[in-house]
């Protein structure tokens, strides 16, 4: 595995919440990072003030993960500014909660062609560019285990991110490339905030035994050791970052 200093990494979703925690802790670890986001060009920027403020490399790159021909520029992009792609984290993600009953399907659509399609369409450009010793991690859920109500349409489509980034496991045999999945319980971020009483969020805060929110930087840690050297013999693996919430 190179030395992280020559070593740079995709963050999809990486201007805010669990993915700007993510691009700037692996900038801190002294990957140069692509920061690719959809439409919040401000956020975007501001991530990657954040990491060169700090002595970090960093661009911000816009594209519609699930745009082939966007996310395959953006690759481009990263060999272009940097010399190539050892690390793709894809935590850019749509959640939308209803029960299956009233769930608008024009609303399930765009989920997924975000959450599913997306994920897939980079995971298939990692696959075809990652170099000798890098990484793959798909974000998931840890709702995927515990089955909270309302959470279908997101469940169905971070189902699909573990099954897939598993089957890409083994099918990168030979590489030396790992993929592995990290499925996040309770996060403090807008995403998971949006829409929640102060009651529901103290719930979900005291689901765990650890009894709190997880942070995104709890989660950023949990990315920083797959995709470095102490965690490059993990491979086709779903971590459960929850506090053991389970």
């Amino acid at each position: 595995m190179p030395n992280a200093h020559h070593r740079v990494a995709i963050v999809t979703g990486g201007s805010r919440g669990i993915g700007r925690a993510i691009a700037t802790r692996l900038a801190a670890d002294g990957l140069a990072v692509v920061v690719n986001y959809a439409g919040g060009t401000a956020a975007a920027s501001a991530t990657v003030e954040t990491i060169t403020a700090a002595g970090g490399r960093a661009v911000a790159v816009q594209a519609d993960v699930a745009d082939e021909g966007a996310v395959a520029a953006m690759f481009d992009r990263a060999e272009q500014e940097f010399g190539g792609v050892d690390v793709v984290v894809s935590s850019a993600g749509r959640l939308a909660l209803s029960t299956i009953a009233d769930q608008d399907l024009e609303v399930l659509d765009a989920l997924h062609r975000t959450n599913i399609r997306g994920t897939f369409v980079v995971a298939q450009q990692a696959a075809r560019r990652l170099r000798l010793g890098g990484a793959f991690v798909g974000m998931s859920t840890s709702v995927v285990g515990t089955q909270f109500p309302t959470y279908g349409a997101y469940v169905a489509s971070k189902s699909a991110v573990e099954g897939m980034t598993l089957i890409l496991a083994k099918e990168l045999r030979g590489r030396d490339v790992t993929a592995n999945v990290v499925a996040p319980g309770p996060t403090g971020t807008d995403l998971f905030l949006d829409g929640k009483t102060q009651e529901q969020i103290d719930a979900l805060a005291k689901a765990a035994p650890l009894e709190r929110l997880g942070t995104p930087d709890d989660i950023a840690g949990v990315v920083s050791f797959l995709v470095g050297p102490d965690g490059h013999w993990v491979n086709g693996q779903t971590i459960r970052a929850n506090g053991g919430m389970v």
